[in-house]
């Protein structure tokens, strides 16, 4: 049998030398007239183990991490094709703390097999659940994603199966799947990771929703800031169609499902859904109000699904094993699992998907293993650049939506960013007002106008100007944005403004004040 090695073609993996690796493994196959196959998979999520090289034995899958490419000549020299010790030798891929923890489903082969055989998709439970959907009724469909409690995983954590069910009883001659892929959180990587590592699962997904629906067209808007993201998912599309897994006939059945790549141009509000639509129409990325909604009268002014890419992803696991199975994992409202991105100063940065239901401290102390520089953590931000900063007092608080809202946070696309002991956090709430500013698409007064006086009066705060009468300004804007603006961007920014003010308000005293406190 001849060996196969693992090397991910996963960005993250690349950013820090796969290719690298995979040239240098090559050569020493060729200069030692070995033979072994060679397959670019997805990322494991581990990146501080990356590139994370694994090779195929009798026993499984043994890991060596992180491989640079002067390592390979002493790989072969231990015998890593047949799993030999080494400095990096990790042991068996599946028996890691951090992968052994996890509860995969929507992230059940990302790392595992070849992203772009639909053979090796298949052969890991690939399939199953479009092969259900066809034989069933559209609304059966939407009753069994209902059923499973599946809620957004782009940020608002609307139920899935509610947006399903508008679009299903719209009335119109054409409908439409948007997979919104414009992932532009900061510490949030969980999209590109399944389309770089797994597409055929978002593909699936977008079928099922289309099946379900009667969408008979579907696209996926990615930024352009993700160009590996984008190839690999054109040319699944192209398999996937030569498969009958789209085209006239959707597995042979009589329903009708297409899909293509359509790539943004690096907007952050697109990834708000009106905005996005109009990007996808070809115009200027601007927040459209509400109603009509997008399920009614959506792109093109046609009934429209808008789902993240890990709601549709999440999907074909619920069609093959059902709603139930789907919904006993989780808390309260919050079923299924959630790939948790960790982010930021810690130790073990990367992508867990679990349960609902585990303790930002648990995540972060537990999971993270901490800071990467070793001081003490003094915030985490949970929800990207528009959440909240949570102190080591919150890390009681359950991985759960409502649990979050109550402590006025957000989980929004569950990436998490920690800071160590030297974080200054009105710089943090001021860059929240700059990104805000900047990130604008101008339409609403309080979004446009609001978060440009935030970044003044905050520099007036940080100037010793008047700062009781300036916070209680910015406190004043921050309500205004809240409540008056068209969607998140404006909406959220008060999110970290305000949990930094309200946590971390000696950041927020004048300066000689906080000189003699240091």
């Amino acid at each position: 049998m001849k060996p196969r090695i693992y090397i991910p073609g996963d960005s993250g993996a690349l950013a820090l030398g796969a290719d690298k690796v995979a040239k240098a493994i090559t050569s020493e196959l060729s200069a030692r007239g070995l033979v072994a196959e060679i397959v670019r998979n997805g990322s494991r999520g581990m990146f501080w183990l990356e590139p994370l090289v694994e090779v195929q034995t009798t026993t499984g899958r043994v890991a060596y991490g992180p491989v640079k490419a002067k390592d390979v000549a002493s790989l072969f020299d231990a015998g890593f094709l047949t799993g030999g010790a080494h400095a990096k030798s990790l042991g068996t891929t599946e028996d890691l703390p951090f992968l052994k923890a996890q509860t995969r489903l929507t992230f059940a082969r990302c790392g595992l097999t070849d992203p772009l055989s639909l053979e090796d998709y298949r052969a890991h439970g690939g399939l199953r659940g479009l092969e259900r959907a066809v034989a069933m009724a559209p609304a059966e469909i939407v009753k069994t994603v209902t059923e499973s409690g599946l809620r957004g995983r782009g940020g608002a954590g609307f139920p899935t199966g509610i947006k399903w069910n508008t679009v299903l009883n719209a009335v119109a001659d054409r409908k439409y799947i948007v997979c919104n892929a414009d992932e532009g959180d900061s510490a949030t990587f969980a999209d590109r990771m399944i389309m770089e590592g797994d597409p055929f699962v978002l593909i699936e997904g977008m079928a099922i929703a289309g099946i379900a629906t009667g969408a008979t067209k579907g696209f996926v808007y990615i930024r352009s800031e993700y160009p590996h993201a984008v190839r690999a998912m054109e040319k699944a599309i192209v398999i996937a169609r030569s498969y009958g897994m789209l085209g006239p006939a959707v597995l042979g059945s009589p329903n009708a499902f297409d899909m293509e790549v359509r790539v943004g141009a690096g907007a952050y509000v697109c990834g708000e859904e009106t905005s996005l639509l109009n990007s996808l129409e070809g115009k200027r990325g601007v927040v459209r109000a509400k109603p009509p909604l997008p399920a009614i009268q959506g792109l093109f002014g046609k009934p429209t699904v808008i789902n993240n890419v890990i709601s549709l992803a999440s999907v074909p696991v619920i069609l093959d094993k059902g709603a139930e199975h789907y919904k006993n994992f989780g808390m309260g409202r919050s079923r299924g699992t959630i790939p948790i991105q960790i982010a930021g100063n810690v130790k073990h940065g990367g992508l867990f998907e679990a349960a609902f239901g585990m303790t930002l401290g648990e995540i972060v102390d537990g999971i993270g293993g901490g800071t990467a520089t070793g001081r003490p953590v003094k915030a985490v931000q949970v929800g990207g650049p528009l959440g909240a900063y949570f102190p080591r007092a919150l890390f009681d608080t359950p991985f759960d939506y409502e649990a979050f809202a109550a402590k006025d946070g957000l989980i929004g696309h569950a990436g998490i960013t920690v800071f160590d002991d030297t974080a200054d956090m009105l710089k943090q709430a001021r860059f929240a007002m700059e990104f805000c500013a900047i990130e604008s698409c101008g339409k609403c007064t309080p979004c446009r106008i609001g978060s440009t006086r935030g970044v003044e009066t905050i520099d007036r705060i940080s100037a010793g100007i008047e700062p009781e009468k300036n916070l209680a300004l910015v406190t004043d804007l921050c309500n205004t944005m809240k409540f008056g603006s068209l969607c998140a961007l404006g909406g959220f920014t008060p999110y970290p403004v305000m949990s930094a003010i309200k946590h971390f308000g000696e950041d927020f005293a004048p300066k000689p004040v906080r000189e003699a406190a240091e």
